[in-house]
């Protein structure tokens, strides 16, 4: 195998399990399959075309420019890194569209520079003139008036250059490390006196200072090319000829050892390791000088197919800086403040004491993030729960938080307030695998009970335990939900969560909880579809009863909603569903390898992707047959690695009334004309408008206005 690009280890990786087909799964039908791959780039499209609508405010586009690069910058850290390794590895990857790895790095090359090119022009050409006249500037450093060039010549002098340090290119010198994802400048020198030319490398520092640094007058200024006015400086006595920029993106995948005898001490390595995964992509700005560009090529053993062109800026990531940073109200979206969900609010002064345990014993919960408030919901339920002199142990899993969660820190409180306290920390979960290492470490410190989970399995599951002492029994109290314990997302990501006492339910998640800290292996559930032992058939076995029920007289339905459907062997199960007249639902937010409209295999399916304002992140799957409806929620996409290499959990919503608005949700977005794209037979993504006549619809902004609506309601009537 060849030397990892620009520094890497030379360590042979073996095809994760995530890239093996479940059994019977694979098919010789390959047209009936979207390329996996080529469905995301199709997805980060979706990204770039809110970047490029007029009808969305100007820093909200800036911030959908930010979110296209960011995404296309972990896709190539995981996706495309595993296809290098493929190809390296000699692997022919088994896929249901039976494209090779390189052929679909090949076509990712070509569409990519495609995208990129109108990133580059929405940037430059429409953004940055847009907001200039909004009084918000993003100027190059060549065209500041004299009073600017003074504040950068000052800050120069006085923050930048004491952190500069130029390194030079060959002469016998060893090619400097360059890091991931970090900024550089290339600059092509001659030195007079000997009429030698040389290449050096500066990197940006970034991590040190604000890619954009702020001038008075609401001016920003790229830090890269402040470095490159200066370069005089940096190189006293040579002739600067010409610079470029340019940025690595390097293999940050891994795979923990299922026979790791310590999880924590085997990430702790893979992380150290993870810095000098090979080079997969280097972007360089246009118009780079040859003489610049081929020693880095040829330095990192890169193939052309490797090398993207920006026209304008590299590294638009760092846009979310000003996308975000206070101020212009005006050119962003109104804001939006969750409400407290109704029952919530309306139990609070009910005579048991309105905790949010009191009003679960009344009945299941269905919480609607961000609608609906993560802080008034979830994160009372645990503090109250922390508060309760009658709980007597708090489970949670956790698989993404924040520093600023109090969720966690609830857990130590417990912990010395006597109760037990477990917390279930994937340790795994990427690029927060830091974050969880310090979690864990300061959980154990407490005296929590941490358990890391199974080194083959992620632990995707969302979910809350709480065991309350009840006169001479105890009682269980759950939640579980469909995103991620982060107070952060939860105002940004569309996500629900189920609050219940319901006793199969409550038993259930302590299996789960026991499955994850001892050595059982639960072989069935009363209530939950749990991956990886029973969702897979759960789910298979759902779509075979909805398929038997239908008839022509009383039509049956299948509905979903996911990030992701990826799994053959559910895709194949649908396409039989639609065969037998089934009507077959998707809302799919990213990759859908399914391919509907196809004569007399998917023509009763339809598929719509919904983008806007909120990240849609909820998972639901809903069987209508007649009278009967069976509706899910939780944290699994259809994917073999959710089904099959994960362990997740799916919660039946039973309440009839809850049921309905999980299901009122949904039919929202495929109503949806305002952010919503619709799949079609060839695998383009049309944008649903309004027919001739019909009302404009808007899913979220629905959801909005329903959750304030509810909000003002008590028992039926309006509050006063």
């Amino acid at each position: 195998m060849p030397k990892r690009g620009g520094g890497g280890r030379g360590v042979t990786q073996k095809p994760s399990n995530r890239d093996v087909l479940p059994a019977g799964a694979e098919s010789k039908d390959t047209e009936l399959f979207f390329n996996r791959e080529l469905s995301w780039m199709a997805f980060n499209d979706r990204v770039l075309q809110l970047a490029e609508s007029p009808e969305i405010p100007l820093l909200e586009r800036l911030k959908f420019i930010a979110i296209y690069a960011r995404n296309l910058d972990e896709f190539f850290m995981i996706r495309v890194a595993r296809l290098h390794e493929q190809i390296r590895g000699g692997v022919a990857r088994l896929v249901p569209d039976g494209a090779s790895p390189s052929d679909t790095l090949d076509k990712l090359h070509d569409g990519i520079l495609k995208q990129t090119r109108r990133h580059g022009d929405a940037f430059e050409k429409v953004l940055r003139p847009a907001l200039a006249e909004k009084g918000l500037r993003i100027l190059s450093a060549r065209n500041l008036d004299a009073e600017q060039r003074a504040q950068v010549d000052q800050r120069f002098k006085e923050q930048i250059f004491p952190v500069l340090t130029p390194l030079a290119i060959g002469l016998g010198r060893h090619f400097p490390y360059i890091s991931n994802l970090s900024l550089s400048l290339a600059v092509l020198l001659r030195d007079p006196d000997a009429d030698e030319e040389s290449v050096a490398r500066v990197k940006v520092p970034k991590e040190l200072l604000p890619r954009f640094l702020p001038l008075k007058g609401n001016v920003f200024v790229p830090l890269e090319e402040i470095i490159a006015q200066h370069l005089g400086d940096l190189f006293p006595g040579m002739e600067v000829l010409s610079w470029g920029t340019f940025r690595v993106t390097r293999d940050a995948d891994f795979t923990v050892s299922e026979d790791a005898e310590d999880l924590l001490k085997a990430v702790e390595t893979e992380l150290r390791e993870r810095r000098f995964g090979d080079v997969i992509r280097m972007e360089v700005q246009a118009g780079m000088s040859p003489k610049l560009l081929e020693p880095l090529v040829e330095a990192m053993g890169l193939e052309a197919r490797q090398v993207y062109e920006e026209h304008g800026l590299v590294g638009l990531n760092d846009l979310q800086s000003i996308a975000f940073a206070p101020g212009f109200p005006e050119l962003k979206d109104p804001p939006w403040v969750p409400v407290t969900q109704a029952r919530l609010r309306t139990d609070a002064d009910a005579p048991d004491g309105g905790t949010v345990m009191s009003s679960m014993r009344r009945g299941d919960l269905l919480v609607h993030h961000p609608y609906e408030s993560f802080a008034t919901s979830v994160e009372r339920f645990v503090t109250e729960a922390v508060a309760d002199p009658d709980v007597l142990a708090i489970k949670q899993t956790v698989y993404r938080t924040s520093d600023s969660s109090p969720l966690v820190p609830a857990l130590i409180t417990a912990t010395e307030r006597g109760k037990q306290a477990v917390c279930m920390v994937e340790l795994k979960a990427r690029f927060d695998e830091r974050t969880n290492i310090r979690w864990a470490n300061a959980l154990e410190e407490a005296g929590v009970h941490v358990v890391y989970g199974i080194p083959s399995l992620k632990t995707h599951a969302k979910a809350i335990l709480i065991v309350r002492r009840e006169g001479d029994k105890v009682r269980h109290y759950v939640h579980i939900g469909t995103g991620n314990y982060n107070p952060k997302t939860a105002r940004l990501y569309t996500d629900m969560g189920l609050f219940t006492t319901d006793p199969d339910i409550g038993a259930d998640v302590a299996d789960v909880f026991n499955y994850l800290t001892g050595f059982g292996r639960p072989k069935s559930f009363r209530k939950l579809l749990v991956a990886p032992l029973t969702m897979r058939q759960g789910l298979l076995a759902e779509i075979k009863r909805t398929v038997a029920a239908h008839t022509a007289e009383r039509p049956a339905r299948i509905q979903m909603k996911m990030n992701a459907l990826v799994d053959p062997g559910i895709i194949h199960a649908l396409y039989e569903a639609s065969r037998a007249g089934v009507k077959v639902e998707l809302n799919v937010r990213g990759i859908c390898c399914l391919r509907p409209g196809v004569p007399g295999v998917s023509e009763n399916i339809r598929v719509v992707s919904v983008l806007g304002r909120f990240l849609e992140h909820s998972r639901i799957y809903i069987f209508e047959r007649g009278p009967e409806l069976r509706c899910f929620i939780g944290s699994a996409d259809l994917m073999p690695r959710n089904l099959d290499h994960r362990v997740e959990i799916l919660a039946p919503v039973e309440d009839a009334s809850l049921a309905a608005q999980v299901k009122d949700s949904l039919e929202r977005c495929m109503a949806d004309t305002t952010s919503a794209w619709e799949l079609t037979a060839d695998g383009g993504w049309r944008r649903r408008l309004p027919r001739a006549g019909d009302e404009k619809r808007w899913a979220q902004g629905e959801m909005m206005e329903r959750a304030q609506r509810m909000a003002q309601f008590q028992g039926g009537r309006p509050l006063p």
